[in-house]
């Protein structure tokens, strides 16, 4: 079996010879070679020059032997063409402009088109599929509620203030935003697969600050509708949040071929929650990356123990990898995984 199928098999829940591994943020800014082209650039700049984007996109795959790449982006470039403004303040995060507050706010936003306003993005795939040699690229998007959450609160935040208080005295607001994220997010998702993405992944990344009820009444409709938008294409769909124990049920529901799962719950525990009639990515907490290397090999193993060579496991962090993580841990976490999973299957 050719490494660079593993991703996909799995995907598709075959068996595979070794458990395949890749990284959410596998590309950024703890390795050297992006913190170089950093300092020539913006990472909106980055974004907006599709070389540069493949470039980074392939850092890791070059540097650590992952089973796939997934292309250099942000979740929130949709915003810029909203017209809501959108820059990376230093050491604060994104900074929306225009946050939206009212129905009128919602309705100035501008049409979007993905292939003539997020073209750029297109471009880098359309790069990346011919450079990457087999090597499946994964394509992204942000969920509508994480996005809706920058969008309301201007920012990132902690306790999502603004966000819920919308939700609960002015749902029409909220509702409406939603919608228009939903056929935003999916045009998003859809050109991005026409462009040659081979799978995609929805990070809804801080939908864990929200109740199962409020989940199921002010996300669920409108994650379902981005999720089976490219379900109806017949990529792998990858459905990603965090601190979401208590709302792997809905997520389920929402839809996604492969649901991912956090550190906060143990790999067999949230694959029993969510069924094996899905597949499950997941799920080493980013953390354990800093840890000696003989722990950080306990933690490995443990994760694939659990997985006990199901068919349908593809091995990731539960977040992203943080800034200043050692890129010689990351590398022994790919041998790991490849070395123990094909000694699990008897390879």
């Amino acid at each position: 079996m050719e490494i660079n199928q593993r991703f996909l098999q799995a995907c598709r829940r075959e068996p595979v010879a070794a458990t395949p591994v890749w990284f959410m943020r596998q590309a950024g800014r703890y390795m050297p070679e992006y913190r170089a082209i950093r300092e020539k650039y913006t990472l909106i700049e980055i974004c907006q020059h599709p070389e540069i984007a493949a470039e980074v996109t392939m850092q890791p795959v070059r540097a650590l032997g992952v089973d796939a790449a997934i292309l250099f982006a942000d979740i929130l470039l949709p915003v810029i063409p909203l017209g809501l403004g959108l820059e990376f303040a230093k050491g604060e995060g994104p900074v929306i402009a225009s946050p939206v507050q009212t129905l009128e706010d919602v309705r100035a936003m501008k049409p979007f088109d993905a292939e003539s306003d997020l073209g750029y993005v297109m471009d880098a795939i359309r790069i990346l599929r011919r450079a990457l040699s087999g090597v499946p690229l994964i394509g992204f998007c942000g969920a509508p509620f994480t996005v809706a959450s920058y969008i309301i609160e201007g920012g990132s935040s902690r306790e999502f203030l603004k966000t819920k208080t919308m939700m609960y005295s002015a749902p029409e607001v909220f509702h409406a935003l939603m919608e228009k994220l939903s056929v935003v997010l999916s045009n998003y998702l859809v050109a991005q697969i026409h462009a040659g993405a081979q799978v995609v992944q929805v990070f809804d990344s801080w939908v864990g600050a929200l109740s199962p009820s409020d989940y199921e009444t002010f996300v669920l409709p409108y994650s379902q509708k981005v999720l089976k938008a490219a379900e109806t294409l017949n990529v792998p769909v990858i459905h990603f949040g965090t601190n979401t124990t208590t709302l792997l049920p809905l997520i389920k529901r929402a839809g996604g071929s492969v649901l991912g799962l956090d550190w906060r719950l143990p790999l067999d525990d949230g694959w029993k929650i969510i069924g094996h009639d899905r597949a499950v990515q997941g799920n080493l907490d980013p953390i354990t990356l800093f840890a000696p290397l003989p722990e950080l090999k306990a933690r490995v193993h443990d994760v694939l123990r659990r997985a006990n060579g199901k068919p349908g496991h593809i091995f990731n962090l539960g977040h992203g990898i943080l800034q200043h993580t050692p890129v010689d841990s990351v590398k022994a976490v790919v041998d790991m995984v490849h070395e123990y999973s094909s000694e699990q299957v008897g390879v």
